[in-house]
């Protein structure tokens, strides 16, 4: 079991770096190297800059998304150019971060040389940001008032090396300013120290020039005097300086970046900006170029410089040859090949192992607690350390239960011949894990669970759609010492809230652990904790689960733990509070006097080449292969970075490219054998908007009413110009005379999903099994990008000529949009049963809604289809009480009906 000391962890996060986006970044000793991207700098992304002179708002968001993807934890925002108003283009493109989860969920960096940038920015940006930069070049007087300032605003900031005389470029300089610049803003200011993040600069080193020798020793070295004498304090830098005389090498450049980080971060280094894909591992650059990059970067030797450009013209770009298998690992001792079948998930040989350990042994069950202990104790430090990723924990967790298995027949003999006088307690503790009520969604939850299994914990799987009665009851019944909750949907976010009531009713004091896509702190710390007096935390990724546990139960933290758990939840929440209450909201009236505004045109709007309903009964598999978005795929596993990128990635890259291939080798059994079943439901109808944000879905032969859309629309208050959008904005009005469409559909991948999954864990295969379900719900998503390309090109056919590559579909390129309930732009699921009515999606397909409106199967879509080239995806967000009424009105519902599955969205 991975555990750490509390008085330790209290320390670091009540004195690290705390930064957010809409979810927190904590910078603790611990963390790995943070990593800054740039592409959103117009400074230093031609492309970036090129889009906001166009104000192509859309592909510039998306070069911060990619940059999201690729694994950027921060992503810098710099709009200095004289060609564009800085402060407009700051501005607006921070407001459309906003709207945009997957670039908002990570903290903003706002770069610019000119304050009135800077603070222009502050005032918008979400979350808690950092700024870059300010230094004592204009003197103190300035620094003083720019970081009172900052501090107002709540946000960290970048301290240049800078002072009135220029810029520091030796380690004393280094050292003198940064000292200065500390005592001014911690002793003048009131400054949080661990806000603070020195930029000592990073200069080019092997230039030639004399002087220049020393510059990475000197920032090295300065780094390291700065962290030890400066308390709490970050130091950053921009590392593809120290390589510019090397450009055109790229070999050597990434050699030097690599030496260059391995040596600052030692040092103390834990932010910077570097390119991922220009960097090499450090124990794998050859031994000759190693010598040589670290002769200049270390200033060994009179002629490093000399000897590394000789060398560099040398080095070439070859890929190095693949290792063969290597079968020595056989002739190590006993307990090294268990460790060694465990750590690498191979299962070949560890029955005979496990055999010849229980030969050795007194008793059967001495084998769990020694030898697979001690090699899951290694998996666990590896996992703990990033040194191990979550496919191969799951391996492991394969191997392990395979061995398990082995021994059960052993252990239960031993029992009947020698039964225990007491019942013994086994494992490090007792963990219920459930999807709750209505929702189906449990990949990430049994990830969760194989993670904590390997560290000795018993886990009690209740599975999916599970009722907070069995919850509870089981948690009783079991004695539990933790309970888990997961949940994909809206509507569970509700549950959770309940479940945690009907805790504290019954006088529970079990540990809640709330996670899932839906759930964030924000919701757990606001909605879930002040319903429940004992631990509440949520939890963002399986690695993060098994500290989480360990921390919870282990006896001599635990209350401390508890108690600053509380306290963080408690303060967190009075913080949300009072910052959602600061926003200004418009009445559903003004806002839908401020909707989109669209010139309808005749020419923009074509009727569909086929009306009506249409099924799909049996899709082959095999069509949907080029349309599978494996980004997400990685990301289900807790591997980030982008495709195919992430195959090539220094870190990930080697077991990104195993899943890879386990992936690719299952689907093509899936799909030559036809094990899961593909079908579609869909239908384009004449619309038109009606009495505001209703959508009027006609009869194509006679144009009665079939049903009505009800959509919802923005209320927060937006900049002059900035409409407060709504789905119905992009249908035609009735009182435009111009007959509008719209298209609705389902699709699935899912059946057969849950019989492999189960034959899977019957043979105690957990990677298989979470294998499957990941690879139907791409194989679901696939299928809906196909059926909106065939809609569009040829069943609609108002983008025929479309010829776009996968990329490009990715990056949702095409003309028009398929947003879904649920999601951002119409979070109301309540719209999915018009959806089913409206196409019989039951019946055609066999797709069934869970009373919390899940999808059944899990790997389902279902969404719409608007046409119109100006309709945009954009978040809702928060509204008010009166557009509940007002939805509740038109929906022929209760206030409290509506209230319900609208609840994350009230302000």
């Amino acid at each position: 079991m991975n555990s750490f000391s509390k008085t330790e962890n209290t320390t670091h996060v009540k004195r690290s770096l705390q930064l957010s986006g809409l979810e927190p970044l904590i910078v603790t000793p611990e963390s790995n190297f943070i990593n800054v991207g740039e592409r959103t700098n117009v400074a230093g992304s031609k492309k970036f800059l090129r889009l906001i002179k166009e104000e192509n708002f859309d592909e510039a968001l998306a070069i911060a998304r990619d940059q999201v993807e690729g694994g950027a934890q921060i992503i810098d925002v710099n709009m200095d150019d004289g060609l564009i108003d800085g402060k407009e283009a700051m501005v607006n493109f921070l407001n459309l971060i906003v709207s945009e989860p997957d670039i908002s969920r990570v903290p903003i960096m706002i770069d610019s040389s000119k304050w009135e940038i800077i603070e222009a920015g502050l005032q918008v940006v979400q979350g808690k940001c950092v700024v870059n930069s300010i230094s004592l070049k204009e003197g103190e007087e300035e620094f003083l008032l720019h970081a009172k300032k900052i501090k107002r605003y709540g946000a960290a900031v970048i301290v240049m090396a800078f002072d009135e005389v220029g810029q520091a470029d030796n380690y004393q300089r280094r050292i003198e300013i940064a000292q200065r610049s500390y005592n001014l803003l911690v002793n003048k200011v009131n400054f949080p120290p661990e806000d603070i993040i020195f930029d000592l600069n990073i200069f080019p080193v092997a230039t030639g020039m004399d002087e220049h020798r020393k510059n990475a020793i000197d920032f090295i070295e300065a780094t390291r005097w700065v962290k030890a004498n400066l308390p709490f304090v970050n130091v950053s830098g921009g590392v593809s300086n120290i390589s510019f005389s090397f450009r055109g090498n790229n070999t050597v450049r990434e050699a030097m970046h690599s030496v260059f980080l391995y040596h600052a971060i030692q040092a103390g280094m834990n932010i910077g900006i570097v390119n991922p894909t220009m960097l090499q591992v450090y124990d794998d650059i050859p031994k000759d170029l190693l010598e040589h990059v670290e002769d200049v970067m270390l200033d060994r030797r009179d002629d490093a410089t000399e000897r590394l450009l000789d060398f560099a013209e040398t080095v070439k770009n070859n890929k190095s040859e693949k290792h063969k298998v290597d079968l020595s690992w056989r002739e190590e001792p006993l307990q090294s090949r268990i460790t060694r079948a465990l750590v690498k998930g191979i299962d070949t040989y560890v029955l005979e192992d496990i055999e010849e350990a229980r030969q050795e042994a007194d008793k059967p069950i001495q084998v769990i607690e020694g030898h697979l202990m001690m090699g899951m104790n290694v998996v666990g430090d590896l996992f703990g350390s990033g040194k191990m990723f979550l496919p191969q924990v799951v391996k492991s967790a394969r191997v392990m239960k395979k061995a398990v298995a082995y021994l059960l027949p052993y252990i239960e003999e031993e029992k009947l011949k020698n039964p225990p006088l007491t019942e013994e307690k086994s494992g490090a503790g007792k963990i219920l894990m459930a999807t709750v009520k209505g929702d189906v969604h449990d990949i990430g939850k049994n990830i969760v669970s194989v993670v904590l299994a390997c560290n000795n914990y018993e886990i009690i799987d209740l599975g999916v759609m599970v009722p907070p009665e069995k919850i509870i009851a089981e948690a009783k019944e079991q004695q539990v010492d933790i309970i888990g909750l997961s949940g994909l949907i809206t509507p569970s976010l509700d549950e959770m809230v309940f479940l945690a009531k009907e805790m504290q009713r019954q006088n529970f004091e079990v540990p809640l652990l709330i996670g899932g896509a839906t759930t964030s702190k924000a919701h757990t710390a606001v909605k879930i904790d002040a319903e429940y007096q004992h631990a509440v935390v949520h939890v963002n990724d399986a690695s993060r689960a098994v500290t989480v546990v360990g921390s919870l139960l282990q006896k001599e933290t635990a209350t401390q733990y508890k108690t600053d758990l509380k306290t963080d939840y408690a303060e967190f929440r009075e913080k949300f509070l009072s910052r959602t209450k600061k926003k200004e909201y418009l009445s559903i009236a003004e806002a839908r006097q401020n909707k989109f505004q669209i010139d309808w045109k005749t020419e923009d709007i074509l009727k569909p080449n086929q009306l009506g309903v249409q099924v799909i009964e049996d899709f082959q598999l095999e069509k949907l292969k080029d349309f599978i978005d494996w980004t997400p795929f990685f990301r289900s596993w807790d591997l980030h970075g982008k495709f195919p990128e992430i195959l090539e990635d220094k870190v990930v890259g080697k077991q990104a490219t195993s899943l890879y291939a386990d992936a690719q080798e299952m689907l093509s059994d899936i799909i030559l054998n036809k094990k899961l079943k593909a079908k579609a439901v869909f239908g384009l109808f004449p619309a038109n908007t009606v009495e505001h944000d209703d959508i009027l879905v006609q009869h194509p032969d006679n144009l009665k009413e079939l049903i009505r859309f009800r959509t919802l629309r923005q209320q927060l208050k937006k900049y002059k110009g900035k409409p407060n959008f709504a789905l119905a904005d992009f249908i035609a009005p009735k009182e435009s005379e111009i007959q509008d469409y719209i298209g609705c559909f389902c699709v699935t991948t899912g059946f057969g999903t849950q019989e492999l999954a189960t034959e899977f864990e019957k043979n105690l295969d957990d990677y298989n099994s979470i294998m499957v379900k990941a690879l139907a719900d791409r194989l679901a998503e696939a299928f809906a990008e196909y059926l909106h390309w065939q809609i569009r090109t040829q069943d609609w056919g108002y983008a025929k000529d479309e010829n776009l590559s996968n990329a490009e579909l990715i990056k949702e390129t095409y003309k028009g949009i398929r947003p879904a309930p649920g999601y951002p732009a119409c979070p109301d699921h309540l719209e999915k049963l018009s959806i089913w009515k409206l196409l019989n999606v039951e019946e055609n397909i066999g797709v069934k809604l869970t009373e919390s409106l899940a999808m059944w199967p899990a790997a389902s879509v279902s969404g719409y289809y608007f046409a119109h080239p100006q309709a945009r995806y954009f978040g809702l967000g928060k509204i008010k009480q009166d557009q509940v009424e007002d939805f509740a009105k038109r929906k022929e519902i209760t206030y409290q009906e509506a209230e319900k599955w609208l609840n994350p969205n009230l302000a």
